[in-house]
């Protein structure tokens, strides 16, 4: 068994069509579980051009789906794999489009990395098609052991080892605004003020209230996780920005495991839930992490 996992870099409509509809049509053929998980109007495309397997393929709008790269990994491909053992498990997969922000694409990248990591030795195939005509393709690189380009499909020198390449976008992130709102906790008995100050932040917002209580959830995780694992407390701090809620937890921690809150935790060990939640429940999770000091961002949309 070997994981295949190939860069489509493609160039407009037609392109996109013949390379994905093909690698469909092969799939199905060979008789593997076949998921196509795409953005938006390029998933309401293939639906169409592929109309005549209805029944052989899955479909997910990866703008849903994946609206959180950090989610993608446990929540649609690991699930789907996982569903289907015994047989060959063919994905497109479209994890970076032209409506991503720049906030959200070093979350793709880091994404794209880890796939090699956790699918290594497994039956998958996973085509990651790039509009290189919209979109700045340079990072597929980096990630695709395997490029696809005016329909040939090459080996890429420029792979490189997919841990460091997610380490090397495990980025400084930007400072809070000087106004911005915070709050620290050290104890236990600081959880309840943690949890009312992400719900005013929320309600002030305008977050819809199944999404403030997805946003308490996760944040009363995360600084669970700073009382269990680390010393000294830790802080919340809160801004909206660029049409989103912010919650961000800090922390003197240190996140040693690249595939934390990717991969479903072991149920027989108690805990490592806390960011894999986090990616759950919230529409992007940027992570910066380094020995002594954790800062981990909360984005829901407004």
């Amino acid at each position: 068994m070997s994981f295949d996992h190939p860069g489509l870099l493609y160039q407009g409509a037609d392109d996109y069509l013949r390379a994905t509809t093909g690698f469909v049509h092969g799939a199905v053929a060979a008789g593997d579980a076949v998921l196509v998980a795409v953005p938006g109007t390029n998933l309401s495309t293939l639906r169409e051009a592929l109309s005549g397997l209805d029944g052989a393929v899955s479909y997910a709008d990866m703008a849903d789906a994946g609206r959180n790269p950090g989610r993608i990994i446990p929540g649609l491909l690991l699930a789907f794999a996982d569903a289907h053992p015994g047989r060959r498990v063919s994905i497109v997969g479209e994890p970076d489009w032209p409506g991503r922000s720049a906030v959200e694409r070093p979350a793709c990248v880091q994404h794209e990395a880890l796939v090699n990591v956790v699918f290594a030795g497994r039956d998958v195939t996973l085509l990651c098609p790039y509009d290189t005509g919209a979109l700045d393709a340079s990072d597929a690189w980096l990630t695709h052991p395997v490029v696809i380009v005016d329909g040939q499909r090459r080996a890429n020198p420029a792979y490189g080892d997919p841990v460091a390449v997610a380490e090397r976008f495990n980025r400084r992130l930007s400072a809070a605004p000087d106004d911005a709102d915070r709050v620290a906790y050290a104890v236990p008995g600081d959880l309840s003020r943690v949890r009312r100050f992400a719900t005013a932040r929320a309600v002030a917002g305008g977050l819809a209230a199944d999404r403030t209580e997805d946003l308490v959830t996760a944040v009363n995780e995360l600084a669970e996780n700073t009382m269990v694992h680390t010393s000294g407390g830790g802080s919340l701090t809160s801004w909206v920005e660029d049409g989103r809620l912010v919650c961000e937890i800090s922390d003197r921690g240190f996140i040693a495991e690249p595939l934390a809150g990717r991969i479903p935790a072991d149920p027989r060990v108690p805990g490592g839930r806390g960011l894999l939640l986090a990616h759950h429940l919230c529409d992007l999770v940027r992570v910066h992490t380094r020995p002594g000091a954790t800062t981990i961002r909360l984005y829901m949309g407004l």
